[in-house]
């Protein structure tokens, strides 16, 4: 329920999500305003850009509508452990990846970013730990020809 001065209706995480979506989309549409359209038998380079954040607009509306019709819903506040846990996993992806190969710095950046959750099971981990790290190898690595060593040797 929403506490005093609350209004009943309306589900701010999906509110959140809804600006946040229908903001990137305009600033999108924006951004993208100097650059040719085209025609869909003919795309220009603004065509693609242009189509992605309409659709992110309209996404946020449809969520943003559906929050609106539901019961007041408050937004948690911020845990910092889960936030400081991903950010440097990332990080330390990113530098690893053509230091220490992608596999290790794989196998890495999901191990230590399961740290966030605390209740997370280390069977179910290291499996999926496994299982993204050969996919990302077979996708990225040797599918897209990503220059990423697979190993650091």
């Amino acid at each position: 329920m929403a506490g005093p001065g609350v209004p009943n209706k309306g589900d701010r995480p999906d509110l959140l999500t809804a600006a946040i979506f229908i903001g990137l989309g305009a600033l999108g549409l924006w951004q993208t305003s100097a650059l040719d359209g085209g025609t869909l038998a003919m795309m220009g380079p603004g065509y693609l850009p242009r189509v992605v954040c309409g659709l992110l607009i309209a996404i946020g509306l449809v969520v943003g509508f559906n929050a609106m019709r539901r019961e007041a819903v408050a937004i948690d506040p911020i845990k910092l452990r889960p936030v400081i846990v991903i950010t440097l996993s990332i990080v330390v992806f990113a530098y690893a990846a053509t230091h220490a190969g992608f596999v290790l710095a794989s196998l890495f950046l999901i191990i230590a970013g399961s740290l966030a959750d605390p209740g997370g099971k280390w069977r179910t981990t290291l499996l999926l730990a496994a299982g993204l790290t050969l996919f990302g190898a077979l996708v990225f690595v040797y599918g897209l020809g990503v220059q990423v060593p697979l190993w650091p040797f």
